[in-house]
């Protein structure tokens, strides 16, 4: 049905949302910025400098937000080793190997990413890996996706999307992908199968 999946890796790939969370906990606590859970969700898909300069202007802290993001990145690598793959998704992958044109198309540095697919087994797996370095519009913009079916050397219709959050979503709409938002079933249908 596809030429080529491309999947955003925090929330879809790899369960790692909650301890990005814990390390913005961490990060912002000692600043005195409150970041909610719910705004902490809204933000899905927004590289971290972004988030980190975002808190900063609104909170009007005196803080440099690129050390802010690193610091925020340095407590996350802490926390690899909690990190689980989320199996539906990566059974995709795994089922798509030498059959589609796999990329991974995410806000997360590059470095990051990529240890969180070594981690969870997936780090052979992607012919491109498309992070935050690599565009300068992210989610919603569709830049991410369409880098990645740029590098894949595949029509942007003939893509489909797994993502976990609205930007990311919106980001696939814009760019004119077909695109399986995981939250809406537990199950998934894997676009290899026809039925």
């Amino acid at each position: 049905m596809y030429t080529a999946l491309i999947f955003d890796c925090d929330g879809t790939l790899v369960d790692s949302m909650p301890a990005h969370f814990a390390a913005w906990q961490a990060t912002l606590g000692p600043l005195g910025i409150q970041l909610t859970e719910e705004r902490f969700y809204g933000l899905a898909g927004t590289p971290t400098d972004r988030i980190a300069a975002i808190l900063v202007r609104e909170h009007q802290v005196e803080a440099d937000p690129r050390e802010v993001s690193t610091q925020k990145e340095t407590h996350y690598l802490n926390s690899l080793h909690l990190l689980r793959p989320i199996e539906p998704v990566v059974e995709i992958v795994r089922q798509s190997l030498g059959r589609k044109r796999l990329a991974v198309a995410s806000g997360g540095f590059r470095r990051v990413v990529a240890r969180q697919l070594e981690h969870v087994g997936l780090g052979d797996a992607f012919e491109v890996l498309v992070t935050a370095e690599d565009t300068l519009r992210h989610k919603p913009e569709p830049d991410v996706f369409l880098e990645a079916a740029r590098r894949l050397g595949v029509p942007p219709a003939e893509c489909c999307v797994y993502e976990d959050a609205d930007l990311g979503v919106e980001a696939a709409r814009r760019a004119g992908m077909a695109c399986v938002d995981i939250r809406l079933s537990p199950f998934f249908i894997s676009p290899l199968r026809s039925t």
